[in-house]
């Protein structure tokens, strides 16, 4: 299930509902600390960094022993989240599970899975800045820890390329200090140094912060893991502190 940015107002009713009926929670220890008012009478089963694959084992191995569980999720559980992972296991396992209208393949028993979705981090980004997504956009996550470092270079050449406004993910670690200034140089080769970059921390959590620079400009040493960046298509343009990137209305309506 899905926690969106994190902040208690943000979750929806139905991920409410999902935990309120949940007997066992597992997540990512940072995420579960969001929710901690929530667990109250709950089994809770938390973990740290590079435990992805042992939690989503954990969640299945509970749920096929009769427990309600609930998997949590930052952001929304289908970009880069946890949703995908656990049909990875379930299958890698041969643990039958039911199809996407909820009825087994067979008569013998299978696992019920709902993906409850939620608010998306480059949204609640987008939100605070203003409407920098409001033509067509790409997602992609400089992490190299699962995708080579090649392959994410290719997609953000052909992202710049193709004049979308970009999410980037995961822009910087203590173990991947230079990607983002990597990325940064490759954006550089076909967009324009003043393109508009949004930067933000912690979207709707505490220790929120957020500010609106130029490609050129982007400092690196200014984001983490928690740090959202969207950069700007060549119509992008910023207004009394808003990024904005124009659909394009006023131009064939406006007259």
């Amino acid at each position: 299930m899905s926690l969106g940015p994190g902040a208690a107002e943000h979750l929806t009713p139905r991920a409410v509902e999902a935990l309120r009926q949940a007997e066992v929670i597992v997540g990512y220890k940072t995420y579960i600390g969001l929710i901690e008012p929530l667990l109250h009478e709950k089994t809770v089963l938390s973990s740290g960094m590079r435990k992805e694959i042992d939690r989503c084992r954990e969640a299945v191995q509970r749920a096929l022993e009769g427990f309600r569980v609930a998997l949590v999720s930052g952001g929304d559980a289908g970009i880069y989240g946890m949703a995908g992972l656990v049909f990875d296991v379930c299958q890698a396992e041969g643990v039958a599970v039911c199809d996407g209208s909820g009825q087994a393949k067979d008569s013998g028993e299978a696992l019920a899975i709902e993906v409850i979705p939620g608010v998306p981090a480059f949204n609640a980004a987008a939100s605070l800045l203003g409407a920098p997504l409001m033509h067509d956009f790409a997602s992609i996550s400089l992490s190299d820890h699962l995708t080579p470092w090649k392959v994410i270079e290719r997609r953000l050449m052909a992202a710049a390329e193709a004049d979308f406004v970009i999410a980037l993910y995961n822009p910087r670690s203590a173990t991947r200090p230079d990607l983002l200034d990597q990325a940064r140089s490759v954006l550089l080769r076909s967009r324009s140094g003043k393109t508009p970059v949004g930067v933000v921390h912690k979207a709707m959590r505490e220790g929120q912060r957020y500010w609106v620079t130029t490609l050129r400009n982007l400092v690196s040493a200014d984001v983490d893991m928690q740090t959202v960046i969207l950069v700007g298509n060549s119509q992008t343009y910023v207004w009394n502190g808003w990024m904005v990137t124009p659909r394009g209305y006023l131009e064939k309506y406006g007259s």
